[in-house]
């Protein structure tokens, strides 16, 4: 009988050198490599044949690049969690790959437990980001939105308590840490944040984090 714990995986990437090191890497508790993909299309393929909990995909890939394959999992309803793999410290890369359905987006030389622990968070239906390059992102987001104003985009009003939700969530905190510093219960700032992305249109944390510094809502 299959552990019903286990996390399997599908690795993409047009380096055969790299999927193997990747493949040694995730040599660890719960985590079973079922398929691996050496282009987007084949990425895409395996990924709706094979039903793997996570999806790792490199973003340069030939035929689709890695967030075209993401939009077409996505596309086709797939529930694979996706991380994406990159070597460049791109905002373009990271808004896009939010944008398009990413629960994740690992720099390539991130540490083997760092890596693990965004595979374990992805699988248990968490968002990870790098944190040092997210941080970075956010800080010339509010750059931007500094330089040139608010952007014309609207999101419906949030109330004075989901802003300051907000803005905890922005610098990182967990519900319950969110709920210490208020005084609330860690179901009722559940309650908010659900209600948070939705008034912004977003799908997890990480996505209602870039947004609210992109359109000035948080500082």
């Amino acid at each position: 009988m299959e552990d019903e714990s286990e996390i399997t995986i599908v690795l993409a990437d047009d380096h055969a050198m790299v999927r193997e090191g990747l493949r040694s890497m995730l040599n660890a508790p719960r985590l079973k490599v079922i398929g691996e993909a050496s282009n987007g299309d084949e990425a895409v393929q395996k990924i709706l044949a094979l039903k793997p909990l996570v999806a790792l995909l490199d973003i340069r890939m030939p035929t689709l690049d890695g967030i075209q394959a993401l939009e077409a999992i996505k596309t086709a309803k797939s529930s694979a969690r996706v991380i994406m793999l990159t070597t460049y410290r791109s905002t373009n890369y990271l808004l896009r790959s939010l944008s398009a359905g990413a629960a994740g987006f690992v720099l390539k030389d991130t540490s083997r437990d760092e890596l693990l622990a965004a595979i374990y968070a992805v699988a248990a239906g968490a968002s990870m980001v790098d944190s040092q390059f997210l941080q970075g992102v956010l800080r010339n987001l509010e750059e931007e939105s500094n330089n040139e104003g608010m952007p014309s985009e609207s999101v419906e009003e949030l109330t004075a308590r989901e802003m300051d939700i907000l803005r905890l969530m922005v610098e990182g905190l967990t519900n319950q840490a969110i709920a210490t510093v208020l005084g609330l219960s860690a179901g009722t700032v559940k309650g908010y944040a659900h209600t948070i992305l939705q008034k912004l249109g977003t799908t997890d944390r990480t996505q209602a984090a870039v947004k609210a510094i992109r359109l000035g809502l948080v500082k």
